[in-house]
């Protein structure tokens, strides 16, 4: 038997480039990891492609090395998609059952979330997602799985996830220049989610906050259900912009101090202890620690406030049974577990990617969240599990772009 054709996620980050490569067989529930690839990235700003050059070579070097890795070629990936420009509405869709036996089938769910669909959207939009909350069918309210149910009219009530046409393009024409396929694009608050939520939390009600560079992607769940989702234009690349400012230091430095002297909460740190900047760069001087945990604290002060402004726009400011679950390169800062619980009034951890095995000690970090979570939602959507009340879209622009590249071809 032939082993399963490898299924790859791609994360292009603010400042790096992560790729994951799984696969599972048949006989097996776990995925297993058979290659990684990282590469740093300085081209996207906020999810937003501001060198499209760069960005080629920076997604080339980190495939190159996962394939190095994995042994084996790779012409699809699943990618993340970030970024402020991504937005959430609800919308209701409503059908009638095709069946005359009344009986609903997945094409009246499909049709639902479609007719769900029919929004008035902003000029250069489009619909990346289409989740169902819940349905209706004739009266019965609350329903998570239509499907063999009897009934006459189906209502899906919908989230809605949209992105801004031009951003999306360009980041998916600069994988595509990379010579793979895009199967489908997800936003990256989802993908970290797959990867480190366990469906008790999203039962129990959660929210997994993923703290990027750039950006901090917030996903709500309450009763198993997407409830909310959110994508906050500040990330742990400003601590480090704060620290270079208040120490009079270069971002190659104060990203230094940040990795190993930084703590979130000042409070913590002795006021006598201090950093020798000579042990880091040729800079000359000491600065106090305690100071540096300051700057950090004031930074993630807002942050946190943002996000309990969106945990207060969805309805669930402090009711969250399982709590904050954070992930991201920027969940790594000592501390920051007491100083969310403090500021966000909810239990919190630190999430990592579960239910893997090969590699896993690479990639067992929250760093690897959204690479990860792509990778298993690829396998979760080969292997016939899906995700259900999902709409699975590529978006005009993946079909756009694909047409476009197989145009050049003989």
């Amino acid at each position: 038997m032939a082993d399963p054709k490898p299924v790859v996620g791609l994360d292009i980050g603010t400042s790096k480039v992560c790729v994951v490569v799984g696969q599972r067989f048949e006989n097996s529930k776990t995925p297993e990891i058979i290659g990684f690839g990282t590469a740093p990235s300085s081209s996207l700003r906020k999810g937003v492609v501001s060198d499209i050059e760069e960005t080629v070579s920076s997604v080339s070097s980190a495939l190159e090395e996962a394939e190095r890795i994995a042994g084996t070629s790779l012409s699809n990936v699943y990618l993340g998609i970030n970024g402020a420009h991504i937005s959430f509405l609800t919308s209701k869709g409503v059908i009638a059952v095709s069946r005359a036996s009344g009986e609903i089938g997945e094409d009246d769910v499909t049709r639902a979330l479609e007719a769900a669909q029919a929004v008035s959207l902003p000029a250069n939009s489009e619909i990346i997602h289409a989740i169902a909350s819940s349905y209706t069918v004739d009266n019965q309210q609350g329903i998570t799985d239509p499907i063999g149910m009897n009934g006459v009219r189906l209502e899906a009530m919908a989230h809605i996830i949209t992105g801004s046409t031009p951003i999306i393009k360009n980041i998916t024409k600069s994988v595509s220049r990379t010579g793979v396929d895009i199967n489908e694009l997800v936003i990256n608050p989802l993908a970290s989610s797959r990867a480190c939520l366990t469906d008790r939390q999203k039962e129990l009600g959660c929210a997994l906050v993923d703290i990027g560079a750039g950006t901090t992607g917030i996903a709500i769940y309450e009763e198993g259900n997407l409830l909310y989702t959110a994508v906050l234009p500040i990330g742990s690349g400003h601590i480090t912009n704060d620290i270079a400012i208040g120490l009079r230091t270069s971002i190659d430095v104060a990203e230094q101090i940040k990795l190993e002297y930084g703590f979130a909460t000042a409070k913590e740190i002795s006021k006598h202890e201090t950093i020798d900047l000579s042990s880091l760069s040729k800079e000359e001087g000491k600065v106090p620690r305690h100071h540096v945990a300051e700057i950090i604290e004031a930074r993630l002060n807002e942050i946190f406030s943002m996000v309990r402004s969106e945990l207060k726009k969805a309805g669930r400011d402090t009711l969250l049974p399982s709590g904050i679950i954070l992930v991201g390169g920027g969940s790594k800062l000592p501390g920051l577990t007491d100083l969310a619980k403090e500021k966000l009034k909810l239990p919190c951890q630190i999430g990592f990617p579960m239910e893997l095995k090969g590699v896993v000690e690479k990639v067992d970090d929250p760093v690897y969240a959204v690479a990860v979570g792509l990778m298993l939602w690829g396998i979760d959507s080969e292997f016939g599990r899906g995700h259900f009340g999902f709409l699975k879209k590529g978006g005009p622009t993946v079909d756009k772009i694909k047409k476009w590249f197989k145009s050049f071809l003989p």
